[in-house]
């Protein structure tokens, strides 16, 4: 039996597969609200495949609980964050779960940590909490980190097709938790020593937002000399080895926006490209700011409440609003005291921000100019209801030459 903690994005998705695929499975969260939801057959997010899959999860038996339970193998998917003065890891809640499990776990049982860590994470502080509780390490415990790389909007098909990374001490207990993978992982699954398995996490990520801020700095460049930086960039990739990414608004979610903050709080003194990237890409919500101030003054508006964001999601076609660029946009209006714009986004069912909308119609009736800050399907199908708006178009989606660009 596998009991897996923590059932957001990650971990439920994870719990699914295993269950799906045979395995016995024990979903642990602290919510109870949302264990009484799961237990309901209710799922806490919208994702391609999950309903169908959750249906099989169930009918083979998983189960949801806030206890954690006696087993021989335990999957951590709890949040990482990173503390915002110093950008390094915060590992609390990774501690509060492996010393729970801890509590309960029977000798041998191997710790599988999902979660995403900061290289070099559980030498400082996973191993220190195992051995102050008396336990020894690859007799009463065996830890191993299999990170997880899945992205919302395409998770399920990612969980069987992309390769994995399983991090062990011993390799025998790493071809042990291959096999278990194997269970619905179809790709091929690398055996290697825990910190190459959290460094190869991290660099995944960095190197993807490394690139984005390019891309973002060219957008940049070539509006400072009146440029169609997508036109550039689509000539440039015509090259056999140039692969530029687009630009956008900024970049969130929980891997690209939070991942290279943990090189950058562990080797201050040896990231200046990746720190230079972060800050480039946290710069982009103030400059779509100045791209509206500038669509305001030429179309003489002064009402910010005339101005709508459109998206809350921080990627196109799913409901994770995590570190979103239109958070943060909302932030930095906040900071100059621009308040009452008006926001909507169909993937977001729950209202979160003020002057929300939940009907399309409504909101583009509010507003004359209209921020396209995600690339949602719905927004590509329905070009014909902005036509008579100002649109600055972030996501380069727009079907019409009148729109705006970054």
């Amino acid at each position: 039996m596998i009991n897996v903690i923590g059932l957001g994005y990650i971990g439920l998705p994870t719990a699914l597969m295993f269950a799906k695929s045979g395995v016995e499975v024990i979903g642990t969260d602290i919510s109870k609200t949302l264990v009484d939801s799961l237990s309901q057959g209710k799922l806490s997010f919208e994702e391609k495949g999950l309903e169908e899959l959750f249906k099989k999860a169930l009918s083979n038996g998983i189960k949801f609980t806030t206890e954690y339970q006696k087993t021989d193998t335990y999957i951590i998917a709890v949040p990482t964050p990173y503390l915002n003065s110093s950008k390094k890891l915060d590992p609390k809640y990774v501690i509060s779960a492996v010393n729970t499990v801890l509590d309960v776990c029977d000798k041998g049982a191997i710790i599988i940590i999902e979660s995403t860590i900061s290289p070099g994470s559980i030498d400082r502080y996973v191993r220190p909490e195992i051995k102050k509780r008396g336990f020894v390490i690859g007799e009463d415990v065996h830890l191993v980190h299999a990170p997880e790389r899945i992205i919302p909007g395409n998770m399920i098909y990612e969980l069987e097709h992309n390769s994995r990374t399983v991090g062990a001490d011993d390799s025998r207990i790493g071809e042990k938790v291959k096999e278990l993978y194997s269970s619905f992982c179809k790709a091929e699954i690398v055996v290697t020593d825990i910190r190459s398995a959290e460094m190869s996490k991290v660099v995944e990520n960095t190197y993807r937002d490394v690139n984005i801020a390019f891309a973002n700095e060219l957008a940049k460049i070539c509006r400072a000399d009146n440029m169609d930086v997508y036109e550039i960039i689509r000539i440039a990739n015509k090259h056999p080895r140039v692969n530029i990414l687009q630009p956008g608004p900024g970049v969130g979610g929980h891997c690209i926006s939070v991942d290279p903050w943990f090189l950058v709080g562990d080797y201050p003194d040896l990231t200046n490209l990746i720190l230079t990237a972060r800050k480039t890409n946290d710069s982009m919500p103030t400059h779509v700011l100045g791209r509206i101030r500038d669509i305001m003054r030429e179309h003489n508006i002064t009402d910010i409440s005339k101005i709508g964001l459109y998206g809350l999601a921080y990627k196109e076609n799913v409901d994770d609003t995590r570190e979103s660029p239109t958070l943060q946009l909302l932030e930095r209006m906040d900071e100059h005291l621009a308040f009452g714009v008006k926001v909507y986004d169909p993937f977001v069912k729950t209202r979160i921000v003020d002057h929300q909308f939940m009907n399309f119609e409504d909101f583009l009736n509010e507003i004359e100019i209209l921020v396209i800050m995600v690339g949602h399907d719905h927004i590509k199908n329905n070009m014909e209801l902005i036509r008579d708006k100002h649109v600055l178009d972030t996501k380069n989606v727009c079907t019409f030459d009148e729109a705006y660009k970054l």
